[in-house]
């Protein structure tokens, strides 16, 4: 009887172990499967346009397709492009990196990458993954071997090979800021219907350009929902993940190039098959919304996890979903830098309720000139408009300097016109925002603190991400302390600003300058003697800045003699760097009449130079150039 029990104890466990290695086979079959059919991955992307959609609620927007997408898949309620304009948004989701850490906030700045750090496309490629983009690449940072299979206007996944998984993007154009102004156009909505912003003038120019707007993204839309169609005509939806999302804010002046939440709010819907569920964010549910912020720094991250590739350490985003998703960030960051020929220095940080941004440049005001955005007719009648004092205070703040800091309920006040800086009830929030965005400054080695110029100058046989984790080459501490304070406009820290001045450090001194600068009149008055000094620093920025302050609050032979020599720190040499006139061209400009004498003598200065990070620059110099010569010829 034992005997008999123990054949059969035996024979169970015979059983048993052909079973579990029978489980064990079809598990190591769907890991292999898993392992060596990764899920197909398709982006589907469109030019400034925010989420004035449907699905996000907006009722006056006709986009059908996308709509259908986020009833089947998820939508983020708040995302960010970290850049409001195209060219660092761009940047930041090819590195996975936030542009000011590796200097390639500038746009077009052309700065170099450790050899190490690859774009996200690569560690697909390696992967085994067939990827294509068509068409845009306009990064500001250089990469040999950017990682695609195909880049292109004719780039598609339908050409790699049999059983190969792809990644691909489709980005349309249709919806982009040249679009708001093209003429003629066939109206679709109904310019009386528009709901115009407390910021912008409700005038026809105003009405027309929005309701335009509206039309483009319905466009971008179609496009959308063709591309959807052709994936399912190829039978490939139940194996694809697909995202859309914009690329920034809409077009319209104060969305496009600025860091409010107009600016960097973007549509964000994801949608998952069955299939490849097991990957998507925690929280996903057909039909659902995450309120999960979601930043452009996160998309290189989560595109790899969902590959099933650990994103590299350098990365500085948080995967949102995949094999490596991570847990939800408290808060979401964004910047703006030179936009074009105009210089500007603003960070910003969002915990999805407010917003606070900080203006590193107050002394400029918001709405400076760039050439491309005035062509826009809304954004000239608004000028237009102002200078004819028709504007109440929140459509004149544009024309007007900027406060040192902001901060906005987006739910109280989503047009951002009423700033609770003030507000004695804000001060936590104000004080916690203002905490994490300096904590992230911090962090990522914000090497934006450098006139532009310096970043280069100082990367010398590196790249800027290097030296910016370099202490010798940049003392970041002392940098930043000297800039928190220039931007403020009070008065007990004037001394302050002339012990920067005699910092070793130029980029110091630099700050020291903007300091006086930007407490103005009584400032510069008060020490004049110091700002002469500036003119003959060995810093070019350092003389730009001084001589500029004289020259705007100066008095008497002192305003000549800084305004004489900041025109020649205006010219375009072989020798001198295309930043250092650049910069000198937009105090110039800002002198307006003030320079007149000197009109023939501008007129002669060159419009080529020397080398600069890509041919682009020209065009920069030449338009605050053109500009100059324009207004004083009035």
């Amino acid at each position: 009887m034992a005997e008999k029990e123990t054949e059969g104890a035996l024979t169970r466990n015979a059983t048993m172990k052909k079973l579990l290695l029978a489980l064990l086979w079809v598990t190591g079959v769907a890991l292999n499967a898993n392992a060596a059919d990764p899920p197909n991955i398709l982006w589907l992307t469109s030019e400034d346009h925010g989420p004035e959609m449907g699905c996000y609620g907006d009722e006056l927007a006709v986009t059908p397709n996308v709509d259908a997408l986020a009833s089947k898949g998820m939508l983020f309620d708040l995302a960010w492009s970290c850049a409001p304009v195209c060219a660092p948004a761009r940047t930041c989701i090819i590195t996975g990196m936030y542009p000011p850490s590796i200097g390639g906030q500038h746009m077009r700045s052309m700065v170099s990458l450790p050899d190490e750090f690859q774009f996200y496309p690569w560690y697909l490629k390696k992967a085994g993954y067939y990827t294509t983009n068509n068409s845009k690449q306009d990064y500001n940072v250089k990469k040999a071997e950017q990682g695609w299979d195909a880049s292109s206007n004719k780039a598609h996944y339908r050409d790699r090979a049999d059983d190969q998984p792809f990644f691909a993007i489709f980005n349309v154009t249709i919806s982009h800021e040249s679009k708001i102004r093209a003429r003629p156009h066939e109206k679709v909505l109904d310019p009386a219907k528009v709901r115009v912003p407390a910021y912008h003038p409700d005038n026809a120019e105003s009405r027309q350009d929005w309701a335009q707007y509206y039309d483009i993204v319905s466009r971008a839309d179609k496009l959308a929902g063709e591309r959807l169609a052709e994936l399912d005509q190829a039978g490939l939806t139940d194996d694809t993940i697909v995202f859309y999302y914009g690329d920034h804010g809409s077009g319209m002046s104060r969305s496009k190039r600025w860091p409010y939440n107009s600016g960097l709010s973007v549509p964000m819907v994801v949608y998952f098959p069955e299939k490849w569920k097991h990957l998507a964010p925690r929280e996903y549910t057909m039909g659902g919304k995450s309120d999960r912020l979601v930043n452009f720094v996160d998309l290189a991250p989560t595109v790899l996890s969902l590959a099933g590739i650990e994103p590299p350490e350098h990365m500085q985003g948080h995967a949102f979903a995949g094999q490596y998703q991570q847990e939800k960030p408290k808060y979401m960051f964004g910047f703006r830098d030179r936009m074009d020929e105009r210089y500007d220095f603003i960070r910003t940080v969002t915990d999805g309720r407010y917003q606070y941004i900080r203006n590193f440049n107050p002394h400029f005001i918001y709405g400076q000139y760039v050439a491309y955005n005035f062509v826009t007719p809304s954004t000239a009648a608004w000028k237009r408009d102002y200078l004819a004092g028709k504007l109440n205070e929140a459509q004149s703040a544009y024309w007007k300097l900027k406060p040192t800091e902001e901060l906005y309920d987006l739910q109280a006040d989503p047009d951002q016109i009423n700033s609770l800086v003030d507000s004695e009830g804000h001060q936590a929030i104000l004080k916690e925002l203002q905490g994490a965005l300096y904590d992230w400054c911090a962090q990522i080695r914000d090497v934006g603190f450098l006139p532009e110029g310096e970043i280069h100058s100082r990367s010398v046989g590196m790249s800027p991400y290097e030296m910016g984790h370099n202490k010798k080459l940049y003392p970041y501490d002392r940098i930043f302390e000297a800039a928190h304070n220039a931007t403020f406009r009070d008065v007990d820290r004037l001394d302050l600003m002339v012990k920067y001045l005699g910092d070793e450090d130029s980029a110091v001194r630099y700050w020291g300058a903007v300091g006086l600068l930007n407490r103005g009149e009584a400032a510069c008055a008060e020490k004049a003697e110091v700002l002469q000094q500036c003119l003959v620093d060995k810093s070019p920025y350092v003389q730009i800045v001084g001589a500029y302050t004289l020259a705007k609050y100066g008095k008497g032979d002192a305003v000549r003699m800084a305004t004489d020599h900041l025109l020649s720190l205006t010219s375009w040499t072989e020798d001198r760097p295309v930043f250092v006139s650049l910069a000198a061209l937009n105090a110039v400009d800002k002198l307006d009449g003030k320079v007149v004498h000197a009109l023939e003598k501008i007129k002669a200065l060159p419009r080529k130079g020397g080398a600069s990070p890509d041919r682009r620059y020209n065009g920069y110099v030449n338009q605050v150039l053109g500009k100059v010569i324009r207004d004083l010829e009035k």
